[in-house]
């Protein structure tokens, strides 16, 4: 799940340099929708639809070429909801991060016997990482991109990390390569080359520190008190990363909800 929201972060943080490099145009205006359709909804943190003039682009970065429904029909389906829903032309590339013989991530189309239907993939370790370090945007997906030297690569994109001015963009973008470089590097590789400091102090880092904390505590009330009312449940989710690991140590000492009330009550 983490690969997924930092690759979403990216793409809408950053949706015109997508739209460049997928489509190949200047976009000269851009709309970031949300990932929900008429009829059922859907959600994905993988998915990300950019609308720009006449067309909608539809991104899905997969690490797994697993599915169900299946890659290829999902595409097709979202094809048909967004067409239905937006009316006009849409663009659809799914993304494979990590690198697979399976043939899932060379197919390029859903066919039956009465539908035929076209998308583009791209496979990140087919891809030249040249055109993938001059961009902050594409900073994180160079680590997964072809090289002969793939430490030589993590290298050269820590050191294009240090240069990025902005202190609150390079410590996302460093969360991001922390995150996507975890695909294809040991976390202590990664770590020696790119500052932890910078890594622990973006908001990208932080969110998915916090999502993964929310869900540990989550199974372990559940396993402990069984089903919890709705409103404490809001306030769980309401905690902080830091929170939420206090939590975890304080429900050692819970006998009962109410014990969860309270402590709940004495934070700020």
């Amino acid at each position: 799940m983490s690969y997924d929201n930092a690759c979403k972060y990216l793409a809408e943080q950053y949706p015109a340099e997508f739209v460049r490099w997928l489509l190949g145009v200047e976009p000269q205006q851009i709309e970031v929708l949300k990932t929900e359709l008429t009829l059922e909804p859907i959600r994905a943190d993988s998915v990300t639809f950019l609308r720009t003039d006449n067309r909608i682009l539809h991104i899905e970065f997969q690490t797994i070429t697993t599915s169900t429904p299946a890659l290829n029909f999902r595409m097709l389906d979202y094809s048909v909801r967004l067409k239905r829903q937006y009316r006009c032309l849409v663009v659809q590339v799914l993304i494979f991060l990590q690198e697979t013989t399976n043939e899932v991530a060379f197919t390029e189309e859903y066919r039956d016997d009465t539908t035929i239907h076209y998308y583009r993939v791209v496979r990140l370790w087919e891809q030249e990482s040249t055109q993938f370090l001059s961009n902050p945007a594409f900073l994180p997906l160079a680590p997964l991109t072809r090289t002969t030297s793939p430490q030589g690569l993590l290298a050269q994109v820590a050191e294009q990390v240090a240069t990025i001015s902005d202190r609150e963009e390079r410590q996302n973008i460093a969360g991001c390569v922390e995150i996507l470089a975890g695909l294809r590097f040991e976390k202590d590789l990664i770590r020696q080359l790119l500052r932890e400091d910078i890594m622990k102090d973006s908001v990208i880092y932080q969110d998915i520190v916090q999502k993964e904390a929310l869900k540990l505590i989550s199974r372990l009330l559940k396993r402990r008190f069984g089903a919890l009312n709705t409103s404490l449940l809001d306030r769980v989710r309401s905690l902080s990363a830091e929170q939420l690991e206090e939590l975890g140590e304080a429900l050692l000492d819970f006998s009962e909800v109410a014990d969860l009330e309270i402590w709940l009550n004495q934070q700020n």
